[in-house]
Order: C-alpha cells, then structure tokens, then sequence
C-alpha cells in the first residue's frame, strides 16, 4: 500500500504521513504480548508506514528489541527514530553528560540492532538541557562518528521547542498535536518549517479519547498510564489524555465524531493534524493491527472542509483551551 511521504527536515529521508508510536509496544498502556506486537508492527509496515517511533525507556528497552526483531526479515527497513535521556537518575540537567548520553545511544544501537541510529531526539528532559551547547556539541560529535545519522528533541512545551531551534543540528521537533492541543500552529510550527526542520506530532488521539470508544465511566488498568498517570503522578500530565481533565475530554470527544460526520473519528482527528502546516508525520500508537490500518487510512481521508475545521476550533475554545493553551 502506497501512502504520501514527506521529507523529514534537512535529514534527507522521506516518511510517511502515519507513522506507528510504540511507547505500547514497550509499557504503560496495559499488557502487550510478543505476539501481537508483532501483529501490530507488521500491519503497519505492510499499510506502507515507513516511520517508527519508539525510545530506550519503552519497556526498559523491549520496543525496540520488538522493533529489531520485526524488521530483520524485512528487504526494506523502515525510518526509526528513537529517544534517549529519560534513563538520567537523578533526572537533572547535569546527568545529560558526553558519557551518559554516549552510554544511552549505545544502549539502543544495540538494541535496534544497528550500527547508525536514523534520528535520536532527547526525550522531554529538564528544561535548561534546550539551552545548553554543550549537550548539541555532544551529539554532532556522535554525527560525526557515525553512531547516530541525526538527532532532533522531544519537548513538552512550545517555549522548548522555540529553544531547540536555535541550534543548527537540530533536525526534528517532537510535540503534542491534536484537536485538543493546538498551540503549537501558532508559533512553533512555523518557525520549524522555516528552519526546514521536521515535525512529529505525538499524542495525536489524546491517549486515545479521540478515538470516539471511551465514556466516563471506561477504566483501565492499574499499569496503564491512563490510570497511574492520569493526574501528572509519574510524569507530566499533559502526556496522558494530552492534559485534558478525562471527563470533559470524553464529551469534547463527542462533539468531535459529530462533527466528523462519515468519517471514522479517529482517522478524522488523525486528518486535521497531517493536514497543519509544517508537520512532516503523525505518530499515533496502536494495540492491534485493526487500529494500525484505521490509523493509516487518515492519510486518504480528504482535507477537513472548513466548515469542520471552524466547528473544531469553536470546540476547543469553548471547552478545551482554559485547560491546557497556557500550561504548555
């Protein structure tokens, strides 16, 4: 199956629209066997997804051992980015030194399998690591010795984001995008396009509200960060449900399919961020490979019309933006 490619920044690959996130493949979102984790890789490469995005912290490691193990019979691999820095303990601006970062690229060379990792972006750490050339220095240094083709950062926040950008070797530019969160159109997405630095939306269904299936009284289970996280416990708590209280996200969400109409509710939250200026690829997870291909057909769904698009962004001011625009 054949889906758009778009040129991730300056790295010289191209990647498709959908790519697959594998945080599910690794923990935190309730068990996932062997198995069916490689049920779910498979269906996404053989849909024509060409962009995994997994990190060193899924699993203590196991995504991207799943993700070695599915592509060694694969005559074509696929673009993988990873991330590294969330293994720093203390997690503090200091811990990020040439030898833990070295130690932490290494770890995953070895667990992809590879010589020379595609993309590694620094995974949410503390703020003044954004800021600091030295950290930069480090990772052109792995460039240049051939242990990493690139690297980019992962921020919680648009003033982050805007930091990464001041410094050249920067690549990408991972945030949370969706319906839900829509800060980033405004400043950060722009600045990256003019950068010519690539863009992956994270988060993209808010933990899985925009696909249209939860009400309020869904659980889930106690080693699902939906649960231990839901109120920022573990980590930032814009990473879970995208900060949104889960209740008033689950009747934002219906509106939501509402408005979408036809279409599946997912896939046409999926469309509205493929189709925001300067976004290279959205990087929704799956737990089965129906969601896999349910994710991949946003990309032939056609452009929101702008009566949908107005609808949506009425929802969010009159629901969604007091709980989140300011906060990140």
């Amino acid at each position: 199956m054949s889906v758009e490619q778009r040129p991730l920044g300056r790295t010289g690959a191209d990647v498709s629209v959908v790519g697959l996130g594998t945080w599910q493949l690794g923990g935190d979102w309730g068990d996932v066997d062997d198995d069916t984790a490689a049920e779910v890789l498979d269906a996404a490469l053989d849909a024509g997804v060409t962009l995994l995005d997994t990190a060193d912290v899924y699993g203590d490691g196991r995504s991207e051992q799943r993700i070695r193990k599915a592509l060694v019979a694969r005559a074509e691999r696929p673009f993988v980015a990873t991330k590294a820095g969330r293994r720093a303990d203390p997690f503090e601006a200091a811990t990020f030194t040439p030898e833990n970062l070295r130690a932490w690229i290494d770890r995953s060379r070895r667990n992809l399998g590879v010589d020379t990792l595609d993309l590694v972006q620094l995974h949410c750490p503390p703020t003044a690591v954004y800021a600091d050339g030295r950290v930069y220095d480090t990772l052109d240094g792995f460039v240049a010795d051939g242990s990493i083709a690139a690297y980019g950062v992962s921020v919680e926040t648009v003033a982050e984001g805007l930091t990464a950008l001041e410094h050249p070797g920067v690549q990408s530019i991972q945030v949370i995008l969706n319906v839900f969160r829509r800060k980033p159109t405004e400043e950060l997405l722009p600045a990256a396009a003019k950068a010519g630095v690539g863009v992956l939306a994270r988060v993209p269904l808010a933990s899985g509200l925009l696909s249209g299936k939860y009400d309020e009284s869904t659980q889930f289970p106690p080693d699902d960060h939906r649960t231990f996280n839901r109120h920022g416990e573990a980590f930032d708590v814009g990473e879970t449900f995208s900060g949104v209280p889960f209740e008033v996200g689950v009747q934002a969400a219906r509106e939501v399919a509402e408005i979408a109409g036809d279409a599946p509710t997912a896939a046409f939250a999926l469309r509205w961020v493929i189709d925001q200026p300067g976004v290279t690829s959205v990087i929704p997870g799956a737990r089965t490979p129906a969601q896999v291909r349910g994710n991949v057909a946003a990309a032939a769904l056609p452009p929101l019309t702008d009566t949908q698009l107005a609808d949506l962004e009425r929802l969010y001011d009159e629901r969604i933006r007091a709980h989140v625009h300011d906060r990140w």
